[in-house]
């Protein structure tokens, strides 16, 4: 497809959608969306069809995005996409515990919990395993911690590899339950069945109803919680540093004429 070609359905807008991660995309880790932030979302909206792809469940991303998050975009999906609303309308649901059986939930996190009990880190609060409707959250440091807390064990775990390394033995205590694993944020990672992944979330685009489907993440190396989408054949991926880059990125792309 040819530039102008590009440039022209772009104009047009309804079969180009642009999907967005929510941390360290639209926002700073875990912080609110700015006035200024929305605003372009909302000019963005006026060009291009908009969704929110993000691994955290809804309320929190409500905390981000606002309670109205689910009705501003045409499409949201939270936990990856497991939890999935058009045009406000629930539209898919899926229970991990239901899928892997509450035997195996156990065994997880009975795990965790040894494991990160015989962890030695210089802090620890609390809420280490986070139990989702389509995933399992884990954090070595534990989600209550401070944003102070949360920037200093950022450094703490890329120089120790806390995450990495549990990552690698869960996925070797685990091989019989063909699961995934995702680091993402700051303090944590997530677990979930294989192909449960934010690629989830493109089930609900059929294919034959999108001429491009984009794709904004920061998390996009591999191993991020963002790469599998990103890399997809079905996806236009695009790294981003911040949300000014992602508006800048946007504005070039799309809000240019």
């Amino acid at each position: 497809m040819t530039d102008n070609n590009n440039n022209n359905k772009r104009k047009m807008a309804p079969r180009v959608i642009c999907l967005f991660d929510v941390d360290g995309t639209l926002t700073v880790p875990r912080g609110e969306i700015t006035p200024e932030m929305m605003d372009f979302m909302m000019k963005l909206k006026e060009k291009v069809t908009v969704g929110i792809v993000g691994g955290s469940d809804l309320d929190k991303q409500k905390e981000q995005l606002g309670d109205d998050v689910v009705s501003r975009f045409p499409y949201n999906f939270s936990q990856n996409g497991l939890v999935a609303y058009h045009n406000s309308e629930i539209v898919g649901e899926q229970s991990i515990d239901k899928f892997l059986g509450e035997k195996n939930v156990s065994r997880l996190v009975n795990w965790t919990l040894k494991y990160l009990s015989e962890l030695d880190l210089p802090v620890k609060r609390g809420t280490f395993f986070e139990f989702r409707s389509g995933m399992f959250n884990i954090s070595p440091i534990g989600r209550n911690c401070s944003r102070a807390e949360r920037n200093d064990y950022e450094k703490y775990d890329l120089e120790h590899k806390i995450r990495e390394t549990m990552v690698a033995k869960m996925k070797e205590e685990f091989a019989d339950l063909n699961l995934s694993f995702s680091i993402g944020g700051q303090i944590s990672f997530d677990v979930f069945p294989q192909g449960w992944d934010k690629t989830f979330s493109l089930n609900f685009l059929k294919a034959e109803d999108w001429d491009e489907i984009h794709f904004f993440g920061d998390k996009t190396f591999e191993g991020g919680n963002d790469y599998e989408i990103f890399t997809s054949e079905r996806t236009i991926g695009h790294t981003v540093t911040s949300p000014d880059d992602t508006k800048q990125q946007c504005t070039d792309l799309f809000m240019k004429d």
